[in-house]
């Protein structure tokens, strides 16, 4: 019974409302605009050159000579951090990253020394200094008793080539 009497309450409020706010409202008539010159000179105004407004179109051209491509990005995105495809028909060792390598004996002579490494596909090769190793093409520039140097060629991220030496030790231990 409480709830009817509520609902009952609320309608009836509401209606209320509504039809207060509808009220018997007239529509405001919109003055009407008092023409201050003739209609015949009203009617002859657009035709005379002088009142027409002329728009003059502004066209600009971007003269390249000198400055850099607006639409090309200053920081090379994706080439530092993308490897180079693998080549067919090449030596294996040079189908890994660097850092991919893992050296696991070093041996020397009279004459030079050796390193022994084993790349990720579980084979091992014998490298010399000189020889060339890795995706960026960089080369052993020295072994000694327990690390090989490699220098390579990489593009950094404004795409400039940079050297960049990797040292790969014979233990774990000490690269730490």
């Amino acid at each position: 019974m409480m709830k009817k009497s509520l609902l009952v309450t609320v309608v009836t409020c509401s209606l209320g409302i509504m039809f207060i706010a509808c009220g018997d409202k007239q529509p405001a008539k919109k003055p009407q605009p008092q023409a201050t010159t003739p209609p015949a000179a009203v009617a002859a105004a657009p035709a005379t050159p002088q009142n027409e407004i002329k728009a003059e179109k502004e066209i600009y051209v971007y003269d390249p000579k000198g400055r850099r491509d607006p639409f090309i990005p200053l920081i090379e995105t994706g080439t530092a951090k993308e490897k180079p495809v693998r080549k067919k028909g090449s030596v294996p060792i040079e189908n890994f990253d660097v850092d991919e390598i893992r050296v696991i004996a070093i041996a020397w002579d009279s004459k030079q020394f050796y390193a022994m490494v084993t790349l990720p596909d579980k084979k091992s090769y014998t490298v010399r200094k000189g020889m060339t190793l890795g995706l960026y093409g960089g080369k052993v520039r020295e072994i000694t008793r327990d690390s090989v140097i490699i220098t390579e060629q990489i593009k950094d991220y404004k795409g400039q080539l940079k050297t960049k030496d990797t040292i790969l030790k014979l233990r774990k231990e000490e690269e730490e």
